[in-house]
Protein backbone atom coordinates (compact mmCIF):
# COMPACT_ATOMS: atom_id res chain seq x y z
CA UNK A 1 0.00 0.00 0.00
CA UNK A 2 1.19 3.45 -1.23
CA UNK A 3 2.23 5.62 1.89
CA UNK A 4 0.49 9.03 2.54
CA UNK A 5 0.39 11.78 5.17
CA UNK A 6 -2.41 11.94 7.73
CA UNK A 7 -4.74 14.71 6.64
CA UNK A 8 -3.29 18.39 6.81
CA UNK A 9 -2.97 20.15 9.86
CA UNK A 10 -4.76 23.51 10.39
CA UNK A 11 -8.97 24.15 11.09
CA UNK A 12 -11.58 22.97 9.08
CA UNK A 13 -15.02 24.07 9.77
CA UNK A 14 -17.27 21.08 11.29
CA UNK A 15 -19.72 18.73 9.88
CA UNK A 16 -23.12 19.38 9.84
CA UNK A 17 -24.79 18.05 13.09
CA UNK A 18 -26.29 15.19 11.61
CA UNK A 19 -22.67 13.52 11.77
CA UNK A 20 -22.28 14.40 15.12
CA UNK A 21 -20.42 11.88 17.76
CA UNK A 22 -24.03 10.52 19.12
CA UNK A 23 -22.53 6.91 18.66
CA UNK A 24 -18.88 5.65 17.94
CA UNK A 25 -17.51 4.45 14.70
CA UNK A 26 -17.36 0.45 14.56
CA UNK A 27 -13.35 0.71 14.40
CA UNK A 28 -13.06 3.02 17.17
CA UNK A 29 -12.47 0.14 19.93
CA UNK A 30 -9.57 -1.25 17.28
CA UNK A 31 -7.85 1.94 17.96
CA UNK A 32 -7.90 2.64 21.51
CA UNK A 33 -4.56 2.37 23.25
CA UNK A 34 -3.27 1.25 27.05
CA UNK A 35 -0.40 2.29 28.45
CA UNK A 36 0.82 -1.15 28.15
CA UNK A 37 0.67 -1.39 24.50
CA UNK A 38 2.63 1.70 24.93
CA UNK A 39 5.02 0.58 26.60
CA UNK A 40 5.80 -2.29 24.24
CA UNK A 41 5.84 -0.11 21.00
CA UNK A 42 2.40 0.98 19.90
CA UNK A 43 1.66 4.52 18.93
CA UNK A 44 -0.60 6.40 21.82
CA UNK A 45 -3.28 7.22 19.50
CA UNK A 46 -3.07 4.03 17.93
CA UNK A 47 -2.06 5.47 14.47
CA UNK A 48 -0.82 2.43 12.62
CA UNK A 49 2.46 4.29 11.20
CA UNK A 50 3.16 1.08 8.42
CA UNK A 51 0.20 3.33 6.13
CA UNK A 52 2.08 6.39 6.25
CA UNK A 53 5.62 8.62 6.05
CA UNK A 54 7.34 7.27 9.28
CA UNK A 55 6.29 9.15 12.07
CA UNK A 56 8.99 11.94 12.28
CA UNK A 57 9.08 12.66 8.70
CA UNK A 58 5.19 12.90 9.29
CA UNK A 59 6.47 15.40 12.28
CA UNK A 60 7.95 17.82 10.07
CA UNK A 61 5.44 17.52 7.13
CA UNK A 62 2.75 18.75 9.80
CA UNK A 63 5.31 21.35 11.61
CA UNK A 64 6.19 23.03 8.41
CA UNK A 65 2.71 23.15 6.83
CA UNK A 66 0.88 23.92 9.84
CA UNK A 67 3.46 27.31 10.53
CA UNK A 68 2.75 27.67 6.78
CA UNK A 69 -0.83 27.52 7.36
CA UNK A 70 -1.19 29.10 10.29
CA UNK A 71 0.71 32.24 9.27
CA UNK A 72 -1.18 33.18 6.30
CA UNK A 73 -4.60 32.48 7.70
CA UNK A 74 -4.70 32.66 11.27
CA UNK A 75 -2.61 34.91 12.94
CA UNK A 76 -4.24 38.15 13.49
CA UNK A 77 -0.71 39.94 13.23
CA UNK A 78 1.85 38.72 10.23
CA UNK A 79 4.87 37.14 11.55
CA UNK A 80 4.42 37.64 15.27
CA UNK A 81 5.26 33.81 16.16
CA UNK A 82 8.65 34.38 14.87
CA UNK A 83 9.45 37.60 16.57
CA UNK A 84 9.14 36.68 19.76
CA UNK A 85 11.26 33.85 20.14
CA UNK A 86 13.84 35.71 20.97
CA UNK A 87 13.46 36.46 24.63
CA UNK A 88 12.24 32.29 25.97
CA UNK A 89 13.23 30.99 28.35
CA UNK A 90 15.74 27.34 27.55
CA UNK A 91 13.70 24.48 29.24
CA UNK A 92 15.45 20.92 29.78
CA UNK A 93 12.67 18.91 27.68
CA UNK A 94 12.06 15.26 28.58
CA UNK A 95 10.59 15.54 32.22
CA UNK A 96 8.38 12.55 33.42
CA UNK A 97 5.86 14.72 35.06
CA UNK A 98 2.71 12.97 34.07
CA UNK A 99 2.58 8.93 32.56
CA UNK A 100 0.19 8.17 29.65
CA UNK A 101 -2.24 6.29 30.62
CA UNK A 102 -5.48 5.06 28.38
CA UNK A 103 -6.52 6.50 24.54
CA UNK A 104 -10.19 6.34 24.63
CA UNK A 105 -11.77 6.53 20.62
CA UNK A 106 -15.00 7.89 19.83
CA UNK A 107 -14.88 10.89 23.11
CA UNK A 108 -14.75 13.77 20.80
CA UNK A 109 -15.22 17.22 21.08
CA UNK A 110 -15.36 19.36 17.99
CA UNK A 111 -13.96 22.61 17.33
CA UNK A 112 -16.91 25.20 16.78
CA UNK A 113 -14.16 28.08 16.72
CA UNK A 114 -10.48 27.98 15.62
CA UNK A 115 -9.61 30.25 18.39
CA UNK A 116 -11.77 28.92 21.29
CA UNK A 117 -10.55 25.71 22.38
CA UNK A 118 -12.08 25.30 26.13
CA UNK A 119 -14.27 22.53 25.98
CA UNK A 120 -12.71 19.97 28.48
CA UNK A 121 -13.22 20.24 32.36
CA UNK A 122 -12.19 17.12 34.35
CA UNK A 123 -14.17 16.92 37.95
CA UNK A 124 -12.50 14.09 39.12
CA UNK A 125 -9.20 12.11 38.63
CA UNK A 126 -11.49 10.01 37.09
CA UNK A 127 -14.60 12.14 35.77
CA UNK A 128 -14.30 14.65 32.77
CA UNK A 129 -17.00 16.86 30.95
CA UNK A 130 -16.69 17.31 26.98
CA UNK A 131 -18.55 20.30 24.76
CA UNK A 132 -19.58 18.69 21.57
CA UNK A 133 -21.10 20.95 19.45
CA UNK A 134 -24.96 21.10 20.76
CA UNK A 135 -24.48 18.80 23.38
CA UNK A 136 -22.05 18.42 27.04
CA UNK A 137 -21.36 14.27 27.64
CA UNK A 138 -19.82 13.18 30.93
CA UNK A 139 -16.86 10.52 30.08
CA UNK A 140 -15.73 7.90 33.06
CA UNK A 141 -12.78 6.28 32.27
CA UNK A 142 -13.66 4.15 35.16
CA UNK A 143 -16.24 2.36 33.24
CA UNK A 144 -15.16 3.58 29.80
CA UNK A 145 -18.58 5.34 28.87
CA UNK A 146 -20.09 8.22 28.22
CA UNK A 147 -23.27 9.72 28.56
CA UNK A 148 -25.19 13.27 27.07
CA UNK A 149 -25.86 15.69 30.61
CA UNK A 150 -27.13 18.37 28.45
CA UNK A 151 -28.61 18.79 24.60
CA UNK A 152 -29.03 22.02 23.91
CA UNK A 153 -30.16 21.42 19.94
CA UNK A 154 -33.84 21.04 21.08
CA UNK A 155 -35.58 24.23 23.15
CA UNK A 156 -34.28 24.73 26.16
CA UNK A 157 -36.05 26.73 28.91
CA UNK A 158 -35.11 27.86 32.28
CA UNK A 159 -37.21 25.70 35.30
CA UNK A 160 -36.45 28.15 37.69
CA UNK A 161 -39.01 31.43 37.23
CA UNK A 162 -36.71 33.94 39.11
CA UNK A 163 -35.96 37.63 38.07
CA UNK A 164 -33.72 37.95 34.85
CA UNK A 165 -34.44 34.32 33.44
CA UNK A 166 -34.90 34.07 30.24
CA UNK A 167 -37.85 32.34 30.48
CA UNK A 168 -38.66 31.92 26.43
CA UNK A 169 -34.98 29.97 26.67
CA UNK A 170 -33.53 29.17 23.41
CA UNK A 171 -33.53 26.64 20.45
CA UNK A 172 -30.04 25.13 18.77
CA UNK A 173 -27.13 26.75 20.91
CA UNK A 174 -23.97 26.55 19.28
CA UNK A 175 -21.11 25.79 22.48
CA UNK A 176 -18.55 28.09 22.09
CA UNK A 177 -17.21 27.91 25.73
CA UNK A 178 -17.74 25.58 28.99
CA UNK A 179 -17.00 25.58 33.13
CA UNK A 180 -17.86 23.25 35.42
CA UNK A 181 -17.23 24.06 39.36
CA UNK A 182 -18.73 22.77 42.46
CA UNK A 183 -21.62 20.75 40.18
CA UNK A 184 -22.50 23.79 38.43
CA UNK A 185 -22.26 23.78 34.77
CA UNK A 186 -22.10 26.96 32.54
CA UNK A 187 -22.29 26.87 28.89
CA UNK A 188 -21.51 29.55 26.86
CA UNK A 189 -22.87 30.09 23.08
CA UNK A 190 -21.76 31.64 19.89
CA UNK A 191 -25.08 34.08 19.62
CA UNK A 192 -24.43 35.49 23.18
CA UNK A 193 -26.22 32.67 25.21
CA UNK A 194 -25.63 31.77 28.68
CA UNK A 195 -27.10 28.25 30.10
CA UNK A 196 -26.22 27.19 33.70
CA UNK A 197 -26.99 23.77 35.56
CA UNK A 198 -26.78 22.16 38.19
CA UNK A 199 -25.23 18.42 37.81
CA UNK A 200 -27.41 17.22 40.24
CA UNK A 201 -30.48 18.49 39.53
CA UNK A 202 -33.19 17.96 37.06
CA UNK A 203 -33.36 20.72 34.42
CA UNK A 204 -31.76 24.40 33.55
CA UNK A 205 -31.58 27.03 36.65
CA UNK A 206 -30.47 30.14 34.31
CA UNK A 207 -31.03 31.21 30.81
CA UNK A 208 -29.18 34.90 30.04
CA UNK A 209 -28.86 36.43 26.43
CA UNK A 210 -25.92 39.12 26.85
CA UNK A 211 -26.70 41.43 23.89
CA UNK A 212 -28.90 40.98 20.42
CA UNK A 213 -25.81 41.77 18.27
CA UNK A 214 -24.85 39.11 15.47
CA UNK A 215 -21.04 39.32 16.46
CA UNK A 216 -21.61 38.18 20.90
CA UNK A 217 -19.72 34.98 20.84
CA UNK A 218 -19.36 33.88 24.49
CA UNK A 219 -15.49 33.12 24.82
CA UNK A 220 -14.68 32.27 28.32
CA UNK A 221 -16.55 31.49 31.59
CA UNK A 222 -15.68 30.85 34.45
CA UNK A 223 -17.30 29.95 38.23
CA UNK A 224 -16.06 31.95 41.62
CA UNK A 225 -17.36 31.89 44.91
CA UNK A 226 -17.26 35.75 46.12
CA UNK A 227 -16.27 36.86 49.66
CA UNK A 228 -19.45 36.62 51.15
CA UNK A 229 -19.93 32.73 49.93
CA UNK A 230 -22.51 33.53 47.08
CA UNK A 231 -22.11 31.30 43.84
CA UNK A 232 -21.11 33.87 40.88
CA UNK A 233 -19.72 33.38 37.44
CA UNK A 234 -17.67 35.77 35.18
CA UNK A 235 -18.75 36.09 30.87
CA UNK A 236 -16.62 37.37 28.61
CA UNK A 237 -17.52 37.65 24.99
CA UNK A 238 -16.56 39.22 21.22
CA UNK A 239 -19.07 42.36 22.11
CA UNK A 240 -16.14 43.81 24.49
CA UNK A 241 -17.73 42.89 27.47
CA UNK A 242 -16.79 41.28 30.61
CA UNK A 243 -20.00 40.25 33.12
CA UNK A 244 -20.39 39.51 36.76
CA UNK A 245 -23.65 37.42 37.21
CA UNK A 246 -24.99 36.50 40.81
CA UNK A 247 -26.36 32.38 40.44
CA UNK A 248 -28.45 33.25 43.80
CA UNK A 249 -30.10 36.08 42.13
CA UNK A 250 -30.21 34.98 38.47
CA UNK A 251 -28.97 38.70 38.00
CA UNK A 252 -26.31 40.90 36.37
CA UNK A 253 -24.39 42.26 38.85
CA UNK A 254 -21.53 43.68 37.12
CA UNK A 255 -20.31 44.77 33.10
CA UNK A 256 -17.02 45.93 31.92
CA UNK A 257 -16.66 47.13 28.69
CA UNK A 258 -12.90 47.49 26.75
CA UNK A 259 -12.22 48.83 23.50
CA UNK A 260 -11.86 45.14 21.69
CA UNK A 261 -12.95 41.49 22.21
CA UNK A 262 -12.24 40.28 25.37
CA UNK A 263 -11.08 36.72 24.29
CA UNK A 264 -10.46 35.42 27.60
CA UNK A 265 -10.47 36.70 31.51
CA UNK A 266 -8.95 34.61 35.00
CA UNK A 267 -9.95 36.22 38.25
CA UNK A 268 -6.80 35.73 41.34
CA UNK A 269 -7.86 33.60 43.86
CA UNK A 270 -8.79 36.05 46.38
CA UNK A 271 -11.38 37.46 43.89
CA UNK A 272 -8.96 41.22 43.70
CA UNK A 273 -7.22 41.08 40.88
CA UNK A 274 -8.85 40.45 36.99
CA UNK A 275 -6.54 39.62 34.03
CA UNK A 276 -8.18 40.68 30.69
CA UNK A 277 -6.91 39.52 27.53
CA UNK A 278 -8.31 39.94 24.24
CA UNK A 279 -7.70 41.42 20.33
CA UNK A 280 -4.79 43.40 21.46
CA UNK A 281 -1.31 42.45 22.32
CA UNK A 282 -1.30 44.42 25.92
CA UNK A 283 -2.55 41.98 28.92
CA UNK A 284 -4.69 44.42 31.46
CA UNK A 285 -4.53 44.06 34.92
CA UNK A 286 -7.56 45.43 36.59
CA UNK A 287 -9.04 46.01 39.94
CA UNK A 288 -12.48 43.97 40.14
CA UNK A 289 -14.03 45.76 42.83
CA UNK A 290 -14.17 49.03 40.96
CA UNK A 291 -13.56 47.72 37.51
CA UNK A 292 -10.17 50.16 37.00
CA UNK A 293 -7.50 49.14 35.00
CA UNK A 294 -4.12 49.28 37.28
CA UNK A 295 -1.55 48.10 34.42
CA UNK A 296 -1.08 47.68 30.93
CA UNK A 297 1.28 44.57 30.02
CA UNK A 298 3.23 44.94 27.14
CA UNK A 299 5.04 42.29 25.77
CA UNK A 300 2.95 39.80 23.29
CA UNK A 301 2.94 40.33 19.89
CA UNK A 302 -0.36 39.34 18.64
CA UNK A 303 -3.99 38.79 20.22
CA UNK A 304 -4.14 36.46 23.37
CA UNK A 305 -6.87 33.77 23.90
CA UNK A 306 -5.63 32.29 27.17
CA UNK A 307 -4.99 32.67 31.42
CA UNK A 308 -4.43 31.47 34.11
CA UNK A 309 -3.77 32.06 38.16
CA UNK A 310 -1.35 30.43 39.89
CA UNK A 311 -2.99 29.40 43.57
CA UNK A 312 -0.66 31.35 45.00
CA UNK A 313 -2.30 34.46 44.11
CA UNK A 314 0.80 36.33 42.87
CA UNK A 315 1.93 34.91 39.50
CA UNK A 316 -0.31 34.27 36.69
CA UNK A 317 0.25 33.23 32.99
CA UNK A 318 -1.27 34.74 29.53
CA UNK A 319 -1.32 32.67 25.99
CA UNK A 320 -0.82 34.55 22.73
CA UNK A 321 -0.83 33.97 19.29
CA UNK A 322 2.20 34.72 18.80
CA UNK A 323 3.24 31.04 19.99
CA UNK A 324 4.48 32.67 23.86
CA UNK A 325 2.63 31.79 27.23
CA UNK A 326 4.73 34.63 30.01
CA UNK A 327 4.78 34.57 33.09
CA UNK A 328 3.97 37.30 35.54
CA UNK A 329 4.54 38.41 39.29
CA UNK A 330 2.19 41.04 40.86
CA UNK A 331 5.43 42.14 42.44
CA UNK A 332 7.76 42.32 39.80
CA UNK A 333 5.76 44.20 37.22
CA UNK A 334 5.78 45.28 34.11
CA UNK A 335 8.32 42.16 33.32
CA UNK A 336 7.34 39.03 32.89
CA UNK A 337 9.43 36.72 34.92
CA UNK A 338 9.49 33.90 32.21
CA UNK A 339 8.96 33.33 28.70
CA UNK A 340 7.74 30.04 27.36
CA UNK A 341 7.53 29.19 24.12
CA UNK A 342 5.32 26.93 21.79
CA UNK A 343 6.10 24.69 18.87
CA UNK A 344 3.61 25.49 16.07
CA UNK A 345 0.79 27.86 16.88
CA UNK A 346 -1.21 29.71 19.17
CA UNK A 347 -1.06 29.17 22.88
CA UNK A 348 -4.49 28.35 23.40
CA UNK A 349 -5.54 26.71 26.86
CA UNK A 350 -3.49 27.26 30.18
CA UNK A 351 -4.07 25.70 33.42
CA UNK A 352 -2.49 25.22 36.77
CA UNK A 353 -2.61 21.80 39.27
CA UNK A 354 -4.82 23.32 42.37
CA UNK A 355 -1.44 22.49 44.47
CA UNK A 356 0.30 24.92 42.02
CA UNK A 357 2.92 22.30 41.07
CA UNK A 358 2.70 22.43 37.83
CA UNK A 359 1.07 24.78 34.67
CA UNK A 360 0.24 23.13 31.42
CA UNK A 361 -0.41 25.27 28.40
CA UNK A 362 -1.78 23.76 24.82
CA UNK A 363 -0.89 24.96 21.52
CA UNK A 364 -3.87 24.81 18.81
CA UNK A 365 -2.74 21.41 17.63
CA UNK A 366 -0.28 18.55 18.41
CA UNK A 367 1.34 19.69 21.33
CA UNK A 368 0.63 19.96 25.18
CA UNK A 369 3.16 21.21 27.60
CA UNK A 370 3.69 20.44 30.83
CA UNK A 371 5.70 22.71 33.69
CA UNK A 372 7.21 22.05 36.88
CA UNK A 373 6.70 25.12 38.31
CA UNK A 374 8.92 24.50 41.84
CA UNK A 375 11.55 24.13 39.02
CA UNK A 376 11.00 27.64 38.26
CA UNK A 377 9.37 26.05 34.78
CA UNK A 378 12.90 24.94 33.69
CA UNK A 379 12.05 21.10 33.56
CA UNK A 380 9.33 20.63 30.75
CA UNK A 381 7.54 17.10 29.43
CA UNK A 382 6.50 18.13 25.80
CA UNK A 383 3.07 15.81 25.27
CA UNK A 384 3.15 14.92 21.42
CA UNK A 385 0.27 13.48 19.30
CA UNK A 386 -1.47 14.66 15.87
CA UNK A 387 -4.63 16.31 15.99
CA UNK A 388 -6.09 20.08 16.97
CA UNK A 389 -7.06 20.60 20.13
CA UNK A 390 -9.96 21.15 21.44
CA UNK A 391 -9.14 21.62 25.62
CA UNK A 392 -7.67 19.92 28.24
CA UNK A 393 -7.86 19.66 32.05
CA UNK A 394 -6.17 18.93 35.23
CA UNK A 395 -8.38 16.84 37.69
CA UNK A 396 -8.99 19.12 41.39
CA UNK A 397 -6.69 16.81 42.96
CA UNK A 398 -3.53 16.67 40.22
CA UNK A 399 -3.75 13.25 39.64
CA UNK A 400 -5.39 13.11 36.05
CA UNK A 401 -4.58 15.24 32.90
CA UNK A 402 -7.38 14.96 30.27
CA UNK A 403 -6.01 15.88 26.34
CA UNK A 404 -9.24 16.08 24.07
CA UNK A 405 -7.69 15.69 20.21
CA UNK A 406 -10.65 16.88 17.67
CA UNK A 407 -12.37 14.64 15.47
CA UNK A 408 -10.46 15.86 12.23
CA UNK A 409 -9.08 13.11 10.23
CA UNK A 410 -9.22 9.64 10.57
CA UNK A 411 -7.41 9.14 13.21
CA UNK A 412 -8.59 12.00 15.14
CA UNK A 413 -11.36 11.93 17.58
CA UNK A 414 -10.14 10.51 20.98
CA UNK A 415 -9.27 11.53 25.08
CA UNK A 416 -5.91 11.07 26.06
CA UNK A 417 -5.35 10.29 29.98
CA UNK A 418 -2.36 10.59 31.98
CA UNK A 419 -1.93 10.34 35.55
CA UNK A 420 0.39 12.08 37.41
CA UNK A 421 4.27 10.48 38.42
CA UNK A 422 5.29 9.94 41.77
CA UNK A 423 8.57 9.30 42.75
CA UNK A 424 8.54 6.68 45.72
CA UNK A 425 12.26 5.64 45.21
CA UNK A 426 13.49 8.02 48.48
CA UNK A 427 10.27 6.55 50.47
CA UNK A 428 12.11 3.70 50.09
CA UNK A 429 15.64 4.34 51.16
CA UNK A 430 14.03 6.56 53.95
CA UNK A 431 12.23 3.29 55.44
CA UNK A 432 15.72 0.79 54.81
CA UNK A 433 17.75 3.61 56.46
CA UNK A 434 15.32 3.87 59.62
CA UNK A 435 16.00 0.00 59.44
CA UNK A 436 19.00 -0.60 59.07
CA UNK A 437 20.00 1.98 61.93
CA UNK A 438 17.84 0.37 64.21
CA UNK A 439 19.11 -2.82 63.20
CA UNK A 440 22.58 -1.66 63.64
CA UNK A 441 22.05 0.07 66.85
CA UNK A 442 22.99 3.55 65.63
CA UNK A 443 20.13 5.13 67.33
CA UNK A 444 21.47 6.71 70.84
CA UNK A 445 18.08 8.18 71.74
CA UNK A 446 14.80 8.54 70.90
CA UNK A 447 15.50 11.04 67.83
CA UNK A 448 16.67 9.84 64.16
CA UNK A 449 19.53 8.59 64.03
CA UNK A 450 22.69 11.25 64.25
CA UNK A 451 24.89 10.13 61.48
CA UNK A 452 24.89 9.80 57.54
CA UNK A 453 21.41 8.23 57.78
CA UNK A 454 19.93 11.57 58.90
CA UNK A 455 21.58 13.23 56.48
CA UNK A 456 20.40 10.86 53.87
CA UNK A 457 16.64 10.57 55.74
CA UNK A 458 16.32 15.27 55.76
CA UNK A 459 17.52 15.13 52.01
CA UNK A 460 14.23 12.62 51.18
CA UNK A 461 12.26 14.29 53.50
CA UNK A 462 12.74 17.70 51.73
CA UNK A 463 12.82 16.32 47.93
CA UNK A 464 9.92 13.90 48.66
CA UNK A 465 7.54 15.82 51.53
CA UNK A 466 5.35 17.63 49.13
CA UNK A 467 4.47 14.18 46.99
CA UNK A 468 4.76 11.34 49.54
CA UNK A 469 2.59 11.56 52.67
CA UNK A 470 4.56 8.37 54.17
CA UNK A 471 7.51 10.41 54.15
CA UNK A 472 5.73 13.19 55.79
CA UNK A 473 4.60 11.16 58.08
CA UNK A 474 7.54 9.14 59.05
CA UNK A 475 9.64 12.90 59.27
CA UNK A 476 7.21 14.05 61.98
CA UNK A 477 7.78 11.01 64.40
CA UNK A 478 10.65 9.65 66.12
CA UNK A 479 12.07 6.65 64.64
CA UNK A 480 12.26 4.07 67.52
CA UNK A 481 9.26 5.27 69.16
CA UNK A 482 7.62 4.61 65.48
CA UNK A 483 8.95 1.50 65.45
CA UNK A 484 8.00 -0.14 68.58
CA UNK A 485 4.92 1.39 68.22
CA UNK A 486 4.42 -1.63 65.36
CA UNK A 487 3.68 -5.43 65.48
CA UNK A 488 6.81 -6.03 63.71
CA UNK A 489 8.21 -3.17 61.08
CA UNK A 490 7.41 -5.28 57.82
CA UNK A 491 4.04 -5.37 58.71
CA UNK A 492 3.44 -1.80 60.09
CA UNK A 493 5.10 -0.80 56.69
CA UNK A 494 2.91 -3.26 54.47
CA UNK A 495 -0.14 -1.41 55.62
CA UNK A 496 0.88 2.19 55.45
CA UNK A 497 1.99 1.20 52.04
CA UNK A 498 -1.23 0.10 51.32
CA UNK A 499 -3.51 3.17 52.46
CA UNK A 500 -0.93 4.65 49.98
CA UNK A 501 -2.03 2.22 47.19
CA UNK A 502 1.30 1.46 46.20
CA UNK A 503 1.06 -2.16 46.75
CA UNK A 504 2.91 -3.27 43.98
CA UNK A 505 6.56 -2.60 45.41
CA UNK A 506 5.50 -4.41 49.07
CA UNK A 507 7.65 -6.97 48.16
CA UNK A 508 11.02 -5.30 47.49
CA UNK A 509 10.01 -3.04 50.95
CA UNK A 510 9.62 -6.79 52.43
CA UNK A 511 13.06 -8.15 51.33
CA UNK A 512 15.16 -4.95 51.96
CA UNK A 513 13.58 -4.73 55.60
CA UNK A 514 14.55 -8.76 56.44
CA UNK A 515 18.13 -8.34 54.84
CA UNK A 516 18.40 -5.26 57.55
CA UNK A 517 17.17 -6.62 60.56
CA UNK A 518 18.85 -10.34 59.83
CA UNK A 519 22.09 -8.99 61.87
CA UNK A 520 20.25 -7.69 64.75
CA UNK A 521 17.94 -11.17 64.75
CA UNK A 522 21.18 -13.47 65.14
Amino acid sequence: MARHHLDNAGYSPPSDESSMDMGEENDDELYETSAAEVRIGKDIQGIPWERYSPREVERKYRLDYYRLEYDENYRSVPNSGEASGQDCKITKKGAPLYDFRHNSRGVKSPILHFQLRNLVWATTKHDVYLASRYFVQHWSSLRQMKHTVLDVIGHVVPSENRPGNLMQGFTKTKISTLAIKNRLLILGGCQGELICKYLDRPGISFCFKITHNNDATINCTEIYTNPSGSVHFTASSNDCGVRDFDMEQCQLTKHLQYPWPVNHTSLSPDRKLLVVVGDNPDVMLVDYDNGLTLMTLPGHLDFSFASAWHPDGFTFATGNQDKTCRIWDVRKLPEPVAVLKGNMGAIQSIRYTSDGRFMAMAEAADYVHVYDVNRDYENEQEIDFFGEIPGFSFSPDTESLFICVGDRGEYGGSLLEYGRRRNYSHCYSSIATILKAQAEGNSQSDDIPSSSYTRSLERSYSLEAPDCKLCSRISRVKAPAFLRSCDGPVKRLKSELKLQGIACILLQIESSAQSTMEPRNQ
